[in-house]
């Protein structure tokens, strides 16, 4: 087990390097830098500047600095709040995030896996119809939609809930169902299609021939095959969560991660841009070597090499 989780850590530490190199690319690769709103900019000032943060060396030369600054845990100054690190900005907008996707993440997996199984047991009865007419309705709303009509019912009409910012543990419930309901939709579905996939199997007609118990039979044989794909959506979908999500967060005003990226891309700050896109990347490939060690623990026949 050890060697398989050294060679994730190799390949996730690979991974990383990619994405930072692709958007340190691209980055440079759009026209424009983060000074050029400056208005009557003097030539003097603007090669003091362009100095200052290096961007009168060569491309390669930045890239090589901030791959050397990375390693050292030095995401740089940011552009856009002048004094600030990056570290800081992301540690101020993350909480947050973190929360939020943390309430998110358990509504998804808790209701959306009950549901999921509770439908694919009661197949074309009421509950199943109900549930997958909800599934099919929080997977194609758009979660601007759903934001909006909760302020419009929870906040204006009930006033339960406040309609800016989560000064108040109220705060969270809106934003927390934006950003899960999707997720919420696709895993009750991917539940009881996966479950019912297993339940026709051979294996299971067996066991039930064999005179097992049906809670033993769900349980023990089916439930552990038919989670397999579930675990494998679940993983990069806590990452995206807990990153943020950008139209949630404008439209309950929260300063989340999500905010500060697309401040940080419509800005050109590209120490900010970089310093998000490692911290999601960083995230998402954690997420996935968890969801790699899982499979092992769920189904034994799935083998370190």
């Amino acid at each position: 087990m050890t060697r398989y989780i050294l060679k994730r850590v190799l390949s996730a530490v690979i991974t990383i390097w990619f994405i930072m190199t692709i958007t340190f690319i691209l980055m440079h690769s759009i026209p424009g830098d983060p000074f050029a709103s400056e208005r009557a900019m003097d030539e003097n000032v603007k090669k003091a500047i362009y100095a200052k943060y290096g961007f009168d060396k060569p491309l390669y030369q930045q890239y090589f600095i901030y791959l050397g600054n990375f390693l050292k845990g030095d995401f740089g100054v940011s552009f856009l709040k002048k004094g600030i690190t990056t570290e800081k900005i992301i540690s101020s907008g993350f909480p947050y995030s973190l929360n939020i996707g943390i309430i998110a993440s358990i509504m998804v997996i808790a209701i959306g896996v009950t549901a999921g199984i509770i439908a694919a047991l009661k197949q074309n009865k009421i509950f199943d119809r109900v549930a997958m007419i909800f599934a099919t309705l929080g997977a194609t709303v758009p979660s601007f939609v759903i934001a909006t009509g909760f302020l419009y019912i929870f906040s204006k009409l009930l006033g339960w809930v406040p309609a800016f910012g989560v000064n108040k543990w109220q705060g969270y419930i809106g934003p927390s169902i934006a950003i899960g309901m999707f997720s919420l939709s696709y895993v009750t579905r991917l539940t009881r299609s996966s479950l019912l996939e297993v339940l026709q199997q051979d294996y299971i007609r067996t066991a039930r021939a064999k005179g097992l118990s049906e809670a033993v039979v769900i349980g023990k044989h089916a439930l552990r095959n038919a989670l397999i794909p579930i675990v494998t959506y679940i993983g990069p979908m806590i990452a995206g969560i807990l990153t943020g999500s950008f139209v949630a967060e404008k439209v309950f005003g929260i300063p989340g991660i999500g905010q500060l990226f697309t401040t940080s891309i419509t800005s050109r700050d590209y120490t900010l841009i970089m310093g998000i896109t490692v911290f999601f990347s960083v995230l998402l490939v954690l997420c996935v070597l968890i969801v790699d060690i899982v499979y092992v623990i769920i189904d034994p026949r799935i083998k370190f090499e």
